[in-house]
């Protein structure tokens, strides 16, 4: 029995080893792909206890596993939506041809740490072994709604227009203009100055707002200069129509002198002291015009005697195409137009799982959810217990070769060893069958 035990115990000797050397040489063969994880293999001897002073050989068996939890270098690319997980985490995908059958919502959920994506026809971001990238849609101002983290409801596969055409409508103007003190004393003609100012309205049209200042002149016998301007805001959108009439106060004391002493409104939205800001409504929209708050310096100012708009500066663009798309550090997906205007269109959050080695591992390195490796949750990239995400880049590999031959060099040598064994039992059996010759 013993000797028998002997024979059993090489048998299941070279099995584990052809394990051993599966998993060896599955390292080896992917040693240049990316986002790799390792393969081991453990083994484990069987212990059988025979007693009165003999021992029976149990052998050993085998267990493999992915070592997911170990990430491999990252490296730099050229492309921006190559993209890879620095740390804890991973990227929520699902497979191309899920997403071509038009299910909706229904595709298959899965993760994977890296992955180089561009647009395919449709405009979806996928890779060339057929992932597509998944990711919360954002409003039409950037921002992202609440979306369940437990759960895939509120994820879709990112899809970008690259002919996609934007305008961004003028909110708000900042005025930076010197008025003439001068022009308020006895003696002056009176003349207004005029100031025009672009703005851009909710199709991208460029419009004008005709803002002109009179001053007020003193009548004889009045020796002292008002220090008053009307302010008339006209709207080109509104065929030149008065949107806005501001009566503005100078003050002219020691320290304060050439700064808004009071603000009155004859047309439009109250001046606002707290933001420094007056209203006015265009045919698209509310536009806050910052003329400064009161005794603060900047803004709209009376001194010496020269009309000078100092800075003028408004948000808005005329349409702008999209040039490029770029994924930050914490997920969100910014489209970048020739105008200069940035925009979020979607947030990618990081999947976290309890036991990320208990991941079920498929092929392309993407990985789902077992019972094993508990639930996940969504979370945003850089926030808990996840990483950020690097764009224009991706994760090597996490074989090292130099370690793989060295163990492909022992399993070798313990396969030989095993095969030794079995020879030498085979030839004590031979040697047993003799004996009765």
């Amino acid at each position: 029995m013993t000797i028998s035990s002997s024979l059993n115990a090489s048998v299941a000797g070279l099995a584990s080893n052809a394990s051993r050397l599966a998993t060896i040489s599955d390292n080896i063969a992917n040693s240049a792909t990316y986002g790799y994880k390792r393969a081991v293999t453990d083994f484990h001897s069987m212990v059988i206890d025979s007693g009165q002073g003999r021992y029976v050989a149990g052998g050993v068996r085998a267990t493999s596993s992915r070592l997911i939890d170990e990430r491999g270098p990252l490296v730099s690319t050229s492309n921006p939506t190559d993209l890879a997980v620095r740390g804890q985490g991973m990227l929520p995908v699902t497979q191309t041809s899920a997403v071509n059958i038009g299910n909706g919502t229904d595709f298959p959920f899965q993760m994977t740490t890296t992955g180089s994506f561009r647009t395919d026809a449709d405009g979806f971001l996928t890779t060339e072994s057929g992932l597509a990238l998944l990711g919360w849609p954002a409003n039409s101002d950037g921002s992202i709604p609440a979306f369940p983290r437990e759960s895939i409801g509120g994820l879709e596969p990112i899809q970008v227009n690259a002919n996609q055409f934007i305008a961004d409508p003028t909110t708000r103007i900042e005025l930076a203009v010197n008025l003439p003190a001068t022009a308020t004393a006895v003696g002056s003609n009176g003349d207004p100055e005029v100031l025009s100012v672009e703005y851009f309205d909710n199709l991208g049209t460029s419009e004008d707002l005709s803002i002109s200042f009179s001053p007020t002149v003193p009548t004889p016998p009045a020796t002292a200069s008002t220090h008053t301007w009307t302010m008339l805001i006209e709207d080109s959108a509104s065929g030149g129509g008065v949107v806005g009439e501001y009566t503005l106060e100078f003050d002219d004391s020691p320290g304060l002198g050439g700064r808004l002493l009071n603000v009155t409104d004859t047309t439009g939205a109250p001046y606002d002291p707290a933001e420094g800001t007056i209203g006015v409504t265009v045919g698209s929209g509310d536009i806050a015009i910052e003329i400064g708050q009161i005794g603060e310096p900047g803004g709209l100012t009376q001194l010496s005697d020269s009309f000078a708009p100092v800075a003028i500066n408004k948000d808005g663009s005329a349409v702008g195409n999209m040039t490029s798309i770029e994924v930050d550090a914490n997920g969100y997906v910014h489209a970048f137009f020739d105008t200069g205007l940035s925009r979020t269109i979607y947030q990618v959050p990081l999947v976290n799982v309890q036991n990320i080695n208990g991941l079920e591992t498929g092929d392309r390195q993407t990985y789902t959810v077992t019972a094993d490796s508990g639930d996940f949750y969504l979370w945003d990239a850089g926030s808990g217990p996840t990483g950020d995400i690097v764009s224009f880049a991706r994760e090597e590999s996490a074989t090292d070769v130099a370690g793989e031959l060295t163990q492909l060099i022992q399993t070798q040598r313990a396969y030989s060893s095993n095969a030794k064994v079995i020879q030498t039992v085979d030839e004590m059996l031979q040697e047993t069958t003799n004996i009765k010759r």
